[in-house]
């Protein structure tokens, strides 16, 4: 689908969500009211061969990109981990939104990375395998960027409500979708990312690092970092 036309597609989701949402009254339930949600706690510190890597800063966003950020989410949680058996390092960045309606708009790595000087050299979509054999596949986002010298692959979704919405176009259906019920759903961007000159080797360790978290969270954050796919 060409730009222009996706434009035009958006643009009819738009208007209809706006009719509908009039037909049916604004939404007003939260399900972020539903739960407590702690990103500090949703995310445990240590599993499996990984832990918090505690002798690396964690390097922010830009003053003017983390305003935006701030202004965007209610929580954003950065952390380093370290692989304790091959010392291999990833990047968690987590940015939580307890109103995904129509009056926010998620903070995509292909915007905020260039905003902090980074290239993005290439962008894909991919499918996650959340188990190894035969487990369910997680819609992901894999970007290549470099910055100078540093190459960072990065791997990123999007969750609206406990739905993973790998496109703009999948985003406004979901907000749609529970519009309709009368409800304002929350959201996630979830990335992971790692200094790695072999994007297919990051976009590897990335994938077990997942997997690896996915094991460790309890059964109702599954469903909340990686939607229904998370429970098979």
């Amino acid at each position: 689908m060409n730009a222009q036309r996706r434009k035009a597609v958006l643009a009819l989701l738009g208007m209809g969500a706006a009719a509908a949402l009039a037909k049916a009254g604004v939404p007003t339930k939260k399900i972020a009211d539903q739960w407590e949600t702690d990103l500090e706690k949703m995310f445990p510190a240590q599993f499996g061969d990984w832990q918090v890597d505690t002798s690396l800063p964690v390097v922010l966003p830009a003053p003017d990109v983390q305003a935006k950020l701030d202004a965007i989410y209610n929580q954003v949680l950065a952390r380093t981990y370290v692989n304790r058996r091959t010392g291999e390092r990833v990047m968690l960045s987590v940015a939580y939104g307890g109103d995904q309606s129509d009056g926010m708009s998620v903070h995509l790595p292909e915007v905020c990375y260039p905003a902090q000087g980074f290239q993005v050299l290439s962008r894909s979509m991919g499918a996650l395998l959340l188990r190894e054999p035969g487990g369910a596949s997680l819609p992901v986002v894999r970007l290549s960027t470099k910055l100078g010298q540093r190459a960072e692959p990065v791997t990123y979704w999007i969750t609206v409500g406990d739905l993973v919405v790998p496109t703009r176009t999948q985003q406004k259906l979901a907000q749609l979708r529970y519009g309709l019920r009368g409800e304002v759903p929350d959201g996630m961007l979830i990335r992971v990312s790692s200094i790695d000159r072999s994007a297919g080797n990051a976009f590897a360790i990335h994938d077990s690092y997942v997997r690896d978290l996915r094991s460790s969270v309890s059964e109702m954050n599954r469903t909340r970092l990686f939607g229904t796919a998370g429970q098979q």
